[in-house]
C-alpha cells in the first residue's frame, strides 16, 4: 500500500533491470531471510511455504526484481514491478489489476531491522511474493486492483481495510491449526510469533462486512486478525458484488478500534 511519509529512497534500476546493492545491504538481506525462515516454520501456511520454495530466493544477496518475476510469471502470470518509495493509489491499483506487484527497491537499515513502517523490498518479496504463486490468492489480488481503480476515495478506505486484514495480516485455519498467510505478518519476526501464539489478540472468523468496518493501525502489533477457512473463501469474493458490500458500509458505523480501548 502507499504511505504518506517515507525516510527511505528507492534505488535506481539500470537498463538491464538490476539495482546495485551494497555489501551491507546484501548482508542485511542475508540476516533477515536466515532469521525469518526459521521463525515461519510451523506458523506459515503450506501454500506460502510452497511458494517460497518456488521462488528459490538467494540467501546471500538481495534478489533482483526480474529474478523474482520469472518464478512468479511461470506460476501465475504475475511479476514484480520496481517503484519509487511512494506511489499514488491509482498507480498501486493499476499495477495489481495488471498482475504486477509494486516493490520499492530499498531494503531497511539495521536501525529498522526488527520493524519498519515502510514496505521495503524484504517485506514485498519475502512477505508477499510466495503467496502470489497461489492461483486463487493471485486472482483475488488482481481483482482487488480492478475494484480499487473504479472506487471512490471513500470506498478505497474500506478496500484498504480488506487488503490489510487479508493480504497483509490474514490468518487461515488448517488441519494443523491457525497459520499465517499475510505478508505483513510473515515478514515480521515479532508478528509471526505473536499472531499465532499470543493470548492477547482476538482471532475472528473472516466476515466481509466485519473486516470493512474494522479500523487498523500500522505501527503496532495487531489487536485483531481475521481467519479464513481456505483460499477459495478469498476467491469467492471475486464472484460476488464486493463493492455492494463496500457501499453498504456507508450506512453503518465503524467498530470501536480495539487499539483505542
Amino acid at each position: 500500500m502507499t504511505y504518506k511519509e517515507s525516510s527511505y529512497v528507492s534505488k535506481p534500476v539500470d537498463v538491464n533491470g538490476n539495482v546495485a546493492y551494497t555489501k551491507e545491504e546484501d548482508a542485511i538481506w542475508q540476516a533477515l531471510i536466515t532469521r525469518q525462515q526459521k521463525i515461519i516454520q510451523g506458523r506459515a501456511c503450506d501454500e506460502y511455504v510452497y511458494g517460497l520454495k518456488l521462488l528459490n530466493l538467494p540467501q546471500d544477496r538481495v534478489p533482483q526484481c526480474h529474478e523474482v518475476s520469472k518464478a512468479l510469471h511461470e506460476a501465475t502470470g504475475w511479476s514484480l514491478e520496481p517503484v519509487p518509495a511512494l506511489i499514488p493509489f491509482d498507480q498501486f491499483f493499476n499495477l495489481l489489476a495488471n498482475r504486477r506487484f509494486p516493490a520499492a527497491t530499498f531494503i531497511r537499515t539495521r536501525a529498522d531491522f526488527d520493524y519498519i513502517k515502510e514496505p521495503d523490498l524484504f517485506h514485498e518479496i519475502f512477505g508477499h511474493c510466495p503467496m502470489l504463486t497461489n492461483p486463487a490468492y493471485a486472482k483475488y489480488v488482481e481483482n482487488y486492483g480492478n475494484l480499487g481503480l473504479a472506487a471512490t476515495p471513500e470506498e478505497r478506505i474500506k478496500l484498504a481495510r480488506l487488503f490489510w486484514f487479508t493480504a497483509e495480516f490474514g490468518l487461515i485455519q488448517t488441519l494443523e491449526g491457525i497459520r499465517a498467510y499475510g505478508g505483513g505478518i510473515l515478514s515480521s519476526i515479532e508478528e509471526t510469533v505473536y499472531c499465532i501464539e499470543s493470548q492477547i489478540p482476538e482471532r475472528k472468523p473472516f466476515d466481509l462486512l466485519d473486516a470493512l468496518l474494522t479500523p487498523y493501525r500500522i505501527d503496532i502489533k495487531q489487536p485483531i486478525y481475521f481467519v479464513i477457512n481456505d483460499f477459495n473463501q478469498l476467491y469467492q469474493l471475486i464472484e460476488m458484488d464486493l463493492m455492494a458490500a463496500v457501499r453498504q458500509t456507508k450506512n453503518l458505523h465503524d467498530h470501536i478500534p480495539l487499539h483505542a480501548c
